[in-house]
C-alpha cells in the first residue's frame, strides 16, 4: 500500500502526518470500485425505489393525484368492515368573502398556490362499522395557501381528521356519505412569529409592559397565543365501484374554517371540491 501510494503522489517524498489519512481514503476508494455493479443496482433499485409505481409518478407531478378508477364501473361493496388508501385530490377551491348591504358573503374561486402539486390527503384509513366511514389514521391533513380574488392569501389544513361519514348500509354510485370532520390548527403551538412569539416557547409580548396597551383587544390577540382548532363538514359522493377490486370512487364537498393564525385572525369558511378514490380493506 506505501509503495502504491508513493507512485500517484506527484509531489515526491509524502509527509510522515499525511500518510495514514491517504491510506484510509485510497482503501476506501478501491473497496468501493471492487464492489460488483450488481450490488450497486441493488442499492439504487431496491425495494421502496425499484417499484413500478415510484418510477411512474417520480420527477412527473404525479405524486398528489389519486387514483380513477375506469368509467362505467358499477357494483356495490357492504358498508362493514375496514377502508384503506382512502385519497381525496382538491381540484377547486372557494374562499367565503364577507358581503356587505348590497351583496351577501358568497363562496368566490380561490388559486392554490402552495403547495402547486402536492395538496391531496392520502393513504386514510379506518372503519366502516355501523354504516359510517371513521377515520384512524394515514396523511389524514395536508397544508394549503390560496390566493382569493381580493389579493389576499389564506393558508388553511386541509383535513380529514376524526372523520364521521354516514350514509346508509352500501358503497355502490349514487350514494353519499355525510359527516364532520377536525381540522387541526395551521401552526404549532412552538411557532415563532416574527417578533419571536408563540404559545409554548419565544416570549410573551414583544416590547415590554408598555407595549400591550392598556386594553387594546387586536394587541391583545398578536400577544397572547391561542391553538385553536375547528371542526369541518365533509360529503363523499360515491360514482364508481369495482366489487372485483374492492375500489371505489367518486368526488368530495368539504367545507372548513381557515386558518387563524393562533388567535390573531378571524378565519373564513373555505369549500374544497375534488375527487376521491378508496378501497374496501
Amino acid at each position: 500500500m506505501g509503495g502504491l501510494i508513493r507512485s500517484i503522489w506527484p509531489f515526491g517524498i509524502i509527509p510522515m502526518r499525511f500518510r495514514p489519512l491517504l491510506a484510509l481514503v485510497l482503501a476506501f476508494c478501491l473497496t468501493f470500485a471492487a464492489v460488483p455493479s450488481s450490488v450497486s443496482a441493488a442499492f439504487v433499485l431496491g425495494g421502496e425505489r425499484g417499484n413500478s409505481k415510484f418510477a411512474d409518478v417520480v420527477n412527473t407531478g404525479q405524486a398528489g393525484e389519486c387514483k380513477v378508477l375506469p368509467a362505467g364501473s358499477s357494483g356495490s361493496l357492504s358498508v362493514d368492515g375496514k377502508f384503506k388508501s382512502l385519497c381525496l385530490q382538491p381540484q377547486e377551491i372557494f374562499v367565503k368573502i364577507a358581503g356587505n348591504k348590497r351583496q351577501k358573503s358568497q363562496f368566490l374561486p380561490a388559486k392554490i398556490i402552495s403547495p402547486r402539486f402536492n395538496s391531496s390527503v392520502d393513504e386514510v384509513y379506518g372503519d366502516l362499522s355501523g354504516g359510517k366511514f371513521t377515520e384512524k389514521g394515514g396523511i389524514d391533513f395536508s397544508l394549503i395557501t390560496v390566493l382569493s380574488p381580493t389579493g389576499e392569501e389564506f393558508p388553511l389544513a386541509f383535513s380529514v381528521k376524526e372523520m364521521v361519514a354516514d350514509g346508509g348500509k352500501s358503497i355502490a354510485p349514487g350514494a353519499e356519505f355525510k359527516g364532520s370532520t377536525f381540522t387541526p390548527s395551521y401552526r404549532s403551538a412552538d411557532f415563532l412569529d416574527p417578533k419571536s412569539r408563540a404559545k409554548d416557547t419565544g416570549v410573551d409580548y414583544a416590547q415590554g409592559l408598555v407595549a400591550l396597551g392598556g386594553d387594546d383587544e387586536d394587541l391583545a390577540k398578536e400577544n397572547i397565543k391561542q391553538d385553536l382548532t375547528g371542526k369541518g363538514q365533509i360529503t363523499l359522493s360515491i360514482d364508481s365501484v369495482n366489487e372485483e377490486t374492492n375500489e371505489f370512487g367518486g368526488t368530495f364537498t368539504a367545507i372548513q374554517p381557515s386558518d387563524n393564525d393562533l388567535g390573531s385572525k378571524e378565519p373564513i369558511d373555505v369549500k374544497l371540491t375534488g375527487v376521491l378514490y378508496g378501497r374496501k380493506a
